[in-house]
């Protein structure tokens, strides 16, 4: 019991210290659009992965994504689905998303376009929030948590 007591003691310490932590990976896939300031796609520590809010860029265009609020949110949601692939994740990882719309009266064609990546009742937590603006003056933007 001493020995075990003693060991969870300096476990505690050295994760307090920040001595152990999970070791951070930048995920990048050229089927996203690059980072458009100082952050990264997405981020992978541990078996979890922290991807940045995508706006719906086409990644081959850099251009915003032109069509119906759906098809907008259809290109955000590729640009996360390409991202995970990198890290070796899919769909089916996301555990918790976040989404920053324009306008709320979108709301139902949104949130049929996002339903369609998420199949078998699978669906994660989400966020929804309107927004008075984004970056690119973009009218969605989507973030994501993954676990493996």
């Amino acid at each position: 019991m001493k020995k075990t007591l003693v060991a969870l003691v300096a476990g505690a310490a050295m994760l307090a210290s920040g001595s152990v932590m999970a070791q951070k990976v930048v995920v990048a896939s050229p089927n996203a659009p690059a980072a458009i300031g100082p952050y990264s796609q997405a981020i992978k520590a541990g078996n979890t992965v922290y991807v940045s809010g995508q706006l719906p860029l086409d990644p081959k265009t850099g251009k915003m994504a032109e069509g119906s609020v759906g098809d907008i949110t259809r290109q955000s949601m590729n640009n996360i689905k390409a991202i995970l692939a990198a890290s070796g994740m899919t769909m089916d990882n996301v555990v918790q998303a976040t989404l920053y719309v324009k306008d709320l009266n979108q709301f139902g064609e949104i949130n049929k376009a996002y339903g369609e990546f998420f199949k078998d009742g699978k669906a994660p937590s989400r966020v929804c929030v309107e927004v008075a603006r984004l970056p690119k003056d973009a009218p969605i933007e989507i973030s994501v948590i993954a676990v493996k």
